[in-house]
């Protein structure tokens, strides 16, 4: 079984970590001080929620006309022109007297670019690994996304508290910066998977990708389960009030402790008959919300829930297995983005849905009518996503 020792053996899987590691405590700190000057601003919660989560709408019409670049660019160049951009669009936000919407342009220019090259870190994470190293080196990036969220939204908060949200855009901008250094200096310039038009290859690849009768289940298993649970997290400040801090917490060590135990431990082939058991488990501790749990239990049950999320790894690799080199980069930018677009509109539905239940529990019942849906899916999916079983 392959071993953390030797997926850092492998040196540009330590270049790479290090750029994806600069490059989240980048998007971090700048989604952190921009949020806290829009609702300084504008004192609008709705704004405020756009402009934190607003972006994977962005990204979906990215999708459809540039995600191609994921094949088309070369990948460290790809990634360098991102994280410039990146640091371009944090230095913006730095300028006294924008208007809100200029903000939304900055903040939609760095989406944009972003979707477009989607693919292009997981595409060039099965180039540099050995195949059989490819889901334990991409649990390992899984845990520096969630690790980086945790530390660099505690750092952001001193530094906000501190120096105040300006200061904040500028430590963004310098941290980014430096990750499209790190990545200039330490990948190798491979070639582009492909050639062609950037809008025709976008929207013929993702025809041909969401029209397979094989990958169409696993890309909606991947975004639809997870999707609707992440509605029922949108409701834990609701539910929690000042309390919610430690269910959020509960969920990323929960998302964390099924990346290791299951991109480590487990072998491919039992890895690969959890996905349905994994997409139940993360839906039916949500069934006891209506009870109203206290805080202690709703934490052990969100953190079992989270465990979860480890379904993506098993199903990442199906991915790998069912598709073409020269549109590898596309297929795993539509999966990221498919899931970033699912998550936002799982809280946007779950928000809906908590306005319309009557009564002093609309909160518990909409989470627990979300858990319903993610089975319901779940279960729907299932017959079809045999078809790339590995």
């Amino acid at each position: 079984m392959i071993t953390y020792r030797e997926v850092f053996a492998v040196r540009e899987f330590r270049v790479l970590f290090v750029a994806r590691l600069f490059t989240i405590i980048g998007v971090v700190l700048d989604s952190l001080a921009l949020g806290t000057v829009m609702y300084a601003e504008t004192r609008s919660p709705l704004l405020t929620a756009v402009s934190l989560f607003g972006g994977p709408l962005v990204q979906l019409v990215t999708a459809r006309y540039l995600l191609a670049s994921s094949d088309l660019f070369r990948p460290r160049t790809a990634m360098v022109v991102t994280a410039v951009i990146g640091t371009a669009t944090a230095a913006l936000q730095m300028l006294p007297g924008l208007s809100w919407w200029m903000r939304f342009v900055i903040l939609a220019a760095g989406y944009i670019a972003a979707g477009a090259t989607s693919g292009t870190v997981v595409a060039l994470l099965s180039d540099i690994v050995p195949k059989a190293a490819f889901v334990l080196a991409r649990a390992t990036m899984n845990i520096t996304v969630g690790g980086m969220q945790i530390l660099g939204y505690a750092v952001g908060s001193v530094l906000l508290a501190a120096a105040g949200p300006t200061w904040l855009f500028g430590v963004a901008a310098v941290v980014s910066a430096v990750a499209a250094v790190w990545a200039r200096v330490g990948l190798s310039d491979r070639p582009a998977r492909a050639t062609g038009n950037v809008v025709h290859r976008s929207k013929v690849v993702n025809r041909e990708l969401l029209g397979s009768p094989v990958l169409r289940p696993l890309y909606l298993m991947m975004w639809v389960p997870n999707g609707l649970i992440v509605g029922c997290e949108a409701m834990f400040i609701p539910y929690a009030g000042h309390h919610a801090g430690y269910l959020f917490a509960a969920g990323a060590i929960g998302m964390l402790a099924g990346d290791i135990i299951l991109g480590r431990f487990i072998p491919q082939a039992p890895r690969d008959r959890l996905v349905i058991p994994l997409r139940l488990l993360l839906a039916v501790p949500f069934l006891a919300f209506p009870l109203s749990p206290s805080t202690p239990i709703a934490v052990t049950l969100i953190a079992v829930s989270a465990f979860g999320y480890a379904a993506a790894l098993p199903l990442q690799d199906r991915l790998l297995e069912h598709t073409r080199d020269d549109v590898r980069g596309q297929a795993f930018g539509l999966s990221t983005t498919g899931l970033m677009v699912g998550q936002a509109l799982g809280a946007l539905l779950a928000g809906a849905m908590a306005e319309f239940f009557p009564g002093s529990h609309a909160v518990e019942w909409t989470i627990a009518t979300m858990a319903i849906l993610s089975l319901a899916t779940t279960a729907l999916l299932r017959p079809s996503l045999r078809r790339s079983a590995v």
